[in-house]
């Protein structure tokens, strides 16, 4: 099939940060072509924001209840392939229901929904209608993380006993909200973000990347929230005690109170025979510690890595592999999945490296529980998925 993969957008117009960061990213390969979007709930916003972006004005859509229903009526050489969805987190399940009943593909910004209860049915829908959902949890996006996940499928740390894994921000320290700054007030209001805040926010990030690289579920969880800036109305910092699959314990702290800390989202795993360790922040680096030999460097682009930590490599040792990169890596794999079910082809375990339905059900399992058992008194609590 000798042509980019057409993409719709849902959310990301003016003024919206994260709709930059997805069409960024889509954008690197060269196999993504953005040809629609309903980029606002105000609908003059919307056509304004496509005309940003050099669209044609008849695809540029006032609601996504329209962009879905006139572009399944547009012939299939020209209608999109797929939706992003990059809205509040209240607009992800109605959007993605309408997109995959018609019959799009749809890749979501995180958390998948609302809720538990609309995760378990989105899946339902997502299995019934035959098309591709995807996630943009971007950080396992990252080559090292790839490598850290290689590492302990092989076995080269041991079984697995301890996981730390760490989000600090700053950002939230004051109550921006009460200044109309946009980001912080759909974050931190209830009846768009949900039932937690930070957790929703970034810590399922935490979650997602410590199951990922260990490639084992958390069980259940013992967590306290705390709303520190007065009047916020959901969480801003988040401690939890997590129990795994096959007996590891692990610690999970996510905060958006933390003076001074930009994104320092970091992992540490410690098996039998050795420990990982990776930092958001110098990402091009993965630390292996060991029993009985001095601490290795891994580096990303170096000719010793696996397959897969290489194939989602695209710059030259000392290049650094940065966010959009990660980012980029979600949809190449999504997208070459996408043409390998045009193509009638098999995708390899490369392209099917990418979050899906079941990790957005899990993403929303952590949230409920973690919100439970805070308000138990940090009661343990198992995941409901």
């Amino acid at each position: 099939m000798s042509r980019k993969i057409r993409m719709g957008m849902i959310g990301g117009g003016r003024g919206a940060f994260i709709g930059a960061v997805h069409r960024m990213a889509a954008a690197i390969d060269q196999q993504i072509e953005l040809v629609c979007g309903a980029f606002s709930s105000d609908p003059q916003r919307s056509k304004d924001s496509g005309a940003d972006f050099f669209l044609p004005a008849e695809r540029c859509y006032g609601t996504y209840a329209e962009m879905v229903e006139k572009e399944a009526a547009l012939p299939e050489g020209e209608r999109m392939d797929f939706v992003a969805i990059v809205t509040p987190n209240h607009v992800h399940f109605p959007a993605a229901k309408a997109a995959l009943e018609a019959g799009f593909h749809v890749l979501s910004d995180k958390p998948a929904t609302f809720d538990l209860a609309e995760a378990k049915e989105l899946k339902e829908i997502v299995e019934k209608s035959g098309r591709l959902y995807g996630l943009t949890h971007n950080y396992p996006g990252y080559p090292m993380i790839k490598e850290a996940r290689e590492m302990i499928r092989a076995g080269k740390i041991g079984q697995v006993r301890k996981v730390v894994v760490e989000y600090p921000q700053g950002w939230l320290a004051t109550k921006l909200e009460g200044d109309d700054q946009k980001q912080a007030a759909w974050r931190t209001d209830p009846t768009k973000s949900g039932a937690a805040g930070c957790i929703g926010d970034i810590g399922t990030h935490a979650e997602n990347l410590a199951e990922y690289v260990t490639g084992l579920e958390i069980k259940e969880l013992a967590a306290d929230l705390t709303a520190f800036v007065d009047g916020r109305l959901l969480d801003d910092d988040g401690n939890v005690l997590l129990r795994f699959e096959g007996g590891a314990k692990g610690i999970l702290h996510a905060s958006q109170i933390s003076v001074g800390e930009e994104n320092n989202l970091n992992i540490r795993v410690y098996g039998e025979k050795g420990g990982l360790e990776w930092h958001q922040t110098e990402p091009n680096t993965l630390l292996a510690k060991w029993l009985d030999k001095p601490i290795e460097i891994i580096r990303t682009g170096s000719g010793y890595l696996s397959e897969i930590a290489t194939a989602n490599t695209r710059t030259p040792a000392g290049h650094p592999e940065g966010y959009l990169e990660a980012f980029a890596n979600v949809y190449r794999n999504f997208t070459n999945h996408i043409r390998c079910q045009l193509d009638g082809s098999e995708p390899c375990e490369i392209i099917l490296d990418y979050p899906t339905i079941d990790d957005g059900v899990r993403g929303m399992a952590f949230i409920e529980a973690v919100v439970a058992s805070s308000k138990n008194n940090a009661a343990w609590t198992s995941l409901e998925s």
